[in-house]
């Protein structure tokens, strides 16, 4: 829903930036990265990703599209988390991350702290199809984008994940979201 907040830095810690967009103050999650980039600021604009919970509305933000990008994908990888991937990218710079990734060294991805071996292989395994050495994959966005549209309605409907993920694998990206919904419906 939120694309990025833009307005005047109120209050940072290394965790949590708020910053006052139109006389509302929203608090947002960020990493040590983002932290880094916006300290000297009084005016900022942080990328946002936004995670609605049972219990809990969060709003993530990023000094850069490519952290943020990055997030979505570590998020998306089976046993990692919103809180895992912020780590992550707390210990890791977005390029030390999509190297490790692309030279498929798990043991470098490892270095964050909550990740352990299993996990650093399953990131590795499942985003180095993602990576390429000189950034994220941009190659067909759109396509990209419906699968996780048609996989977060899958979910929703209560289907479980990894059969969700397995039968929109084997769909083919160029179709729309409703196609891919209604294709993956009759496999599941």
């Amino acid at each position: 829903m939120y694309e990025y907040i833009s307005g005047k830095l109120i209050s940072l810690t290394p965790a949590t930036a708020v910053v006052d967009c139109g006389g509302v103050g929203y608090l947002l999650e960020i990493t040590l990265n983002t932290y880094s980039a916006i300290q000297t600021k009084q005016e900022v604009r942080l990328w946002v990703h936004e995670v609605v919970r049972e219990d809990a509305y969060l709003l993530y933000g990023f000094a850069t599209m490519e952290e943020r990008e990055m997030f979505r994908l570590l998020i998306g990888v089976s046993g990692v988390g919103a809180a895992t991937a912020r780590m992550m990218l707390s210990s890791l710079t977005v390029e030390e991350l999509k190297g490790a990734i692309a030279a498929k060294d798990a043991k470098m991805v490892q270095r964050a702290k909550g990740v352990g071996a299993k996990t650093a292989q399953r990131i590795v395994l499942e985003l180095q199809d993602k990576i390429d050495g000189a950034g994220l994959v941009a190659a067909a966005p759109a396509a990209s984008q419906n699968k996780q549209e048609a996989q977060s309605a899958l979910l929703m409907l209560g289907f479980q994940k990894p059969a969700v993920e397995k039968v929109l694998a084997a769909l083919d990206a160029t179709l729309s979201v409703e196609q891919l919904i209604k294709e993956a419906l009759k496999k599941l």
